[in-house]
């Protein structure tokens, strides 16, 4: 080899715009996330025709997503149990008992989904699975994607009680309680760091 030769260096025209068209046709890798204060995770059902609602605080929530790379895409969502709060002591402590959530052997659930679908605009759906009261089932979370330096997840799903072994007992009775729980999401995201 000679001496005469010169490594490449980037400081060439054409150096810099091979870097470029190198970096440009790389995969993208999805951006990270994490939950950011104002965040919700709420559910809805009916006890004897009434509707009632709750919330999960304290749930948490990491997110890889780019819509432009869903394959890409990872979501993890931890939701403490204990915490679930319907404005009614006696049902929130029934919640928490064994024949419903029984926070004592199982204190909290979890969404995992790795399969995102676009369906069009800013929707999209996470095929995901559900991991609650030692039972996990696949869950479909279906949500709009609003971008910018915060950006919002908006999700919803429905989650069969039964099939996890939640309201068990005299609770089991779909006319008291409907099987079908409504369940919704706004999670304003951050850049994980």
């Amino acid at each position: 080899m000679s001496d005469n030769v010169k490594p490449h260096k980037l400081s060439s025209p054409a150096a810099v715009a091979a870097a470029l068209v190198a970096m440009m046709s790389a995969p993208a890798l999805a951006a990270d996330y994490v939950q950011a204060p104002g965040s919700t995770l709420a559910f809805a059902s009916q006890y004897d025709g009434e509707t009632f609602t709750g919330s999960f605080p304290g749930f948490s929530t990491k997110l890889s997503f780019d819509p432009a790379q869903l394959a890409n895409a990872k979501l993890d969502v931890t939701i403490p149990l204990a915490g679930a709060k319907t404005g009614n002591a006696d049902r929130d402590s029934t919640l928490q008992g064994a024949e419903f959530f029984d926070v004592a052997k199982h204190a909290q659930a979890r969404y995992t989904a790795s399969k995102f679908r676009a369906l069009g605009g800013n929707q999209y759906a996470a095929d995901g699975t559900l991991s609650l009261h030692g039972v996990s089932k696949p869950v479909t979370l279906t949500f709009t994607w609003t971008p910018g330096a915060k950006p919002v997840l908006t999700g919803k799903a429905t989650v069969k009680r039964l099939d996890f072994g939640v309201g068990t007992g005299d609770w089991a009775d779909t006319k008291a309680i409907p099987n079908e729980v409504a369940v919704s999401t706004k999670v304003v995201l951050q850049p994980a760091k």
